[in-house]
């Protein structure tokens, strides 16, 4: 195929002239163009290995070919053969010159000294449970490599498959030994677990709460509800408080409206025909609303003056900001940035985020109130939804309730409220992240990720608000990819309502809170702000997109000032 595109672009280079309606036009001159085969110019291969490289070319009649790696010319036809002993990361850049013009493309090698195919399946861990008469899906994970690599299935030691997925359809009643593995000349890996076919009552019921004690104020509705909720066939959800109940049925959510300061209690259990009885208690503190606001002074900052919080989600960029395993020395890190808006944070991918605080509280001035710096231009956005947080109970800790700004896109159907997902940590640091979410989807991240070294767990879940991504490669070859933009209401986002000046700035309307069913949130002022990547999705080579933050400003403040 690709020689065929080589001559035929040969040729209507030639031509110079067609007869178009009886009219002589002579045709227009076309400079040369590159093109790789599955629009990636990117290529992992062993030490030692050859590894021819071929691009598509179109309209290359008399052209010169340069192969130029760390600015040594070393090759000069139209495809060229990589050979490298020395494993690490190499640069070739192919320049196509004609008389019409010129076309460069840079090529990234990664030399690698084995090509193992590392195997990922999220959730295995632990085995599966799954109801009897139900199929399971299952699609690993495993590192491309390459080298042409083999898969087997086998349950209880007998083969049953040589896909990469497989759908176990047993439908007896036991507990069977699963076994993937994936295989090549330069090594295999596998993943062994058991799947259980149970009945209901053999069905372990699960839930989960991050936390058992909240913070809000009179007035503001709030919501309790379990997270993760497991096999809850027929289960009925019983609020109560005081010895009271309060609500029962299917619904585990309960939503609140305190009228008066206090300390509440609540208590939810679950039940049904196939379980005992499990309840959980949770304490709810109500203060007066609006009753810690801190002035801001002459010597308050317009920036932000401390991190409380960094949590990314794995992504190509977040060994660049701490490689410590200890979270407050990443924390530091991440505010030894912020603070000084000269470089930037990235969040990783969907759901990772930074809490910043102020050393004054941030007014509510009806207008835009304050900004995040971010590096988006046009097409170019990595959009992250933010949070504000008043310090409700005094302490100084963001350690209240987080209400989401709504943009241009809240409240649309493809925007996602409770959205979740989990990253596993990978088996090897050459291997992808992979991830599952609470819609029953999963994936992987492939462009370098890091998973955070300061996060000690081998996965964690991070929860928001997801946006529709917008991302698309409109040359059709790779090399052409967008991050398109959105209207208004996100940080890192090029957006003409939002970017009112020329620094890169996104401001915001504390005024635009809302709460979790998206009414208006009285806010007389703030304290904390959070940023949090709201795509989950990669942009070819690109990678990952991941919201970046410079640093947050006090609008008000800063006009105060000048």
């Amino acid at each position: 195929m690709k020689q065929i595109i080589y001559t035929l672009s040969a040729a209507m280079v030639l031509l110079s002239s067609c007869n178009i309606d009886g009219q002589i036009e002579e045709l227009r001159p076309m400079a040369p163009e590159i093109a790789f085969a599955g629009h990636n110019a990117a290529y992992t291969v062993k030490q030692g290995r050859e590894l021819p490289i071929t691009p598509d070319y179109l309209y290359v009649a008399g052209a010169i070919f340069t192969w130029s790696c760390n600015g040594k010319v070393v090759g000069s036809e139209p495809f060229y053969t990589f050979r490298s002993e020395e494993t690490g990361r190499h640069f070739l850049n192919l320049e196509v010159a004609t008389r019409y013009g010129v076309a460069r493309q840079d090529v990234r090698i990664d030399v690698v000294e084995l090509e193992i195919p590392y195997v990922s399946l999220p959730g295995s861990e632990n085995g599966y449970r799954i109801l009897a008469g139900r199929d399971l899906r299952m699609e690993p994970i495993v590192a491309k490599t390459s080298v042409k690599t083999s898969y087997e299935w086998s349950i209880d030691g007998e083969k049953v498959s040589d896909e990469r997925s497989y759908t176990f359809a047993i439908r007896d009643k036991g507990e069977y030994a699963l076994r993937f593995e994936a295989s090549n000349e330069d090594g295999s890996d596998c993943a062994e677990f058991t799947v259980q076919v149970c009945t209901p009552d053999e069905m372990p019921f699960s839930w989960h709460f991050d936390t058992t004690v909240f913070n809000t104020s009179a007035g503001r509705a709030f919501r309790l509800v379990p997270q993760d909720i497991e096999n809850d066939f027929e289960v009925t959800y019983t609020w109560s408080s005081g010895g009271q109940t309060i609500q029962s049925g299917s619904n585990p959510l309960l939503r609140i409206l305190p009228e008066s300061t206090g300390t509440f209690s609540y208590t939810v259990t679950a039940v049904s025909p196939y379980i005992e009885p499990v309840s959980q208690t949770l304490t709810v503190n109500v203060y007066a609303a609006d009753a810690h606001r801190r002035a801001a002074t002459a010597s308050s900052s317009v920036l932000c003056t401390k991190v409380h919080d960094f949590t990314p989600a794995p992504g190509q960029f977040i060994s660049q900001i701490s490689t410590s395993t200890d979270p407050a020395a990443a924390v530091a890190a991440a505010e030894s940035i912020l603070t000084v808006p000269e470089n930037y944070v990235s969040l990783g991918s969907f759901g990772g985020y930074v809490v910043v605080g102020f050393d004054h509280s941030i007014d509510n001035g009806g207008g835009y109130d304050f900004a995040v710096r971010g590096n988006a231009f046009d097409n170019s956005s990595e959009p992250g939804i933010v949070w504000v947080m008043q310090d409700e109970n005094g302490n100084g800790l963001p350690d209240d309730t987080w209400y989401e700004l709504k943009g241009s896109e809240y409240g649309k159907p493809e925007t996602i409220q409770d959205y979740a997902v989990t990253y596993y940590r990978p088996r090897n640091a050459q291997s992808p992240v992979a991830w599952s979410d609470n819609r029953g989807d999963s994936g992987m991240i492939t462009l370098n990720p890091r998973y955070p070294d300061w996060i000690a767990a081998d996965s964690y879940t991070l929860r928001g608000t997801r946006l529709a991504a917008r991302n698309s490669d409109e040359s059709g070859s790779g090399t052409g990819w967008q991050n398109r933009n959105f209207e208004w209401g996100y940080a890192d986002n090029y957006s003409l309502t939002d970017r009112i000046t020329d620094d890169l700035y996104n401001y915001f309307r504390i005024s635009d809170a809302v709460d979790f069913e998206g009414g208006a949130v009285d806010l007389g002022y703030i304290d904390f702000v959070k940023i949090q990547c709201g795509i989950n999705s990669a942009s070819g080579w690109l990678g990952e997109i991941s919201t970046e933050v410079l640093t947050v400003k006090d609008y008000n403040l800063e006009k105060t000032l000048n």
